[in-house]
């Protein structure tokens, strides 16, 4: 009885990753179809031959390899300036002792229920005053650091020693030297997890980028796609090439990291 129901369980497991994974497939293989083959009905799984057109299209006529290269810019910037911000914060409300501390990091939580929408225009405001409007900076400053980011790092230092780190201090570490050495190390798992978060975070954005790049040679990939749509309402087939190549990046990073992702995911750490 306990294996029948352990093998029905895998079997409705496997189906619903079959019909979950069914869309990113047909995504693939609309993206080798020719103009006009993924419209049809009824919908064909496969090409009736493989065209490569679509993507000679992308990076000869639109310039593809710049929106990619944008892309790479801010999201790899964005990850890394909000794992050194976050990473210094949460260790600091985990693991110091300094006034009103609970109180503003409960002020921190609080603000997570405020949408992003209300603080565009005055983040807007002051980054044009900065004359940063149409730069990476633009998009890398704003993503610096994030509430989530800061309460993913500190729950995770809580569990690290206090015996580890005062231990260090009486050796006469200095308290970067011990952030670098000890904290950094210790949290490995959590600052890979939420690198992966915000890098795939940063690149699938697409309002906060449209917003502030105004010069076309700075648009991001789900920027350039969107105008791809726009100026291609028929082509399905570039579209699905586009969106292919959009989650290539994504999704290698993603399987190099799977190991602390998931490591990071179930939040094993130290004990004391």
């Amino acid at each position: 009885m306990y294996r029948t129901k352990k093998y029905l369980i895998v079997c409705l497991a496997i189906i619903i990753g079959v019909f979950t994974f069914l869309p990113f497939l047909w995504m693939i293989s609309a993206s080798f179809m020719q103009t006009g083959e993924a419209n049809i009905y009824p919908p064909k799984l496969l090409p009736s031959k493989i065209d490569f057109s679509h993507y000679k299209t992308l990076f000869t006529n639109l310039d593809l390899s710049r929106y990619l290269i944008n892309s790479l810019i801010i999201s790899l910037g964005v990850t890394f300036f909000s794992l050194i911000v976050n990473s210094m914060a949460g260790y600091a409300f985990a693991k110091f002792k300094f006034s009103r501390k609970k109180s503003l990091f409960n002020f921190l939580l609080s603000s997570m229920i405020i949408p992003a929408q209300v603080t565009m225009l005055p983040v807007f405001l002051m980054l044009k005053k900065m004359g940063l409007i149409n730069t990476y900076f633009a998009i890398i400053i704003p993503g610096m650091a994030s509430i989530f980011g800061i309460f993913l790092i500190r729950q995770y230092a809580l569990s690290i020693p206090d015996s580890l780190i005062e231990a260090a201090r009486i050796d006469g570490a200095s308290e970067f030297l011990i952030y670098r050495k000890i904290i950094l190390p210790l949290c490995k798992p959590i600052l890979v997890t939420l690198g992966l978060f915000t890098f795939m975070g940063t690149w699938n954005d697409f309002l906060w980028p449209l917003i502030v790049m105004t010069d076309s040679s700075m648009y991001t990939m789900p920027v350039a796609l969107a105008n791809l749509m726009g100026e291609h309402v028929q082509d399905t087939e570039l579209m699905m090439a586009g969106s292919v190549l959009t989650i290539i990046p994504v999704l290698i990073v993603f399987l190099a990291l799977q190991k602390y992702y998931m490591h990071g995911i179930l939040m094993g750490s130290v004990k004391e």
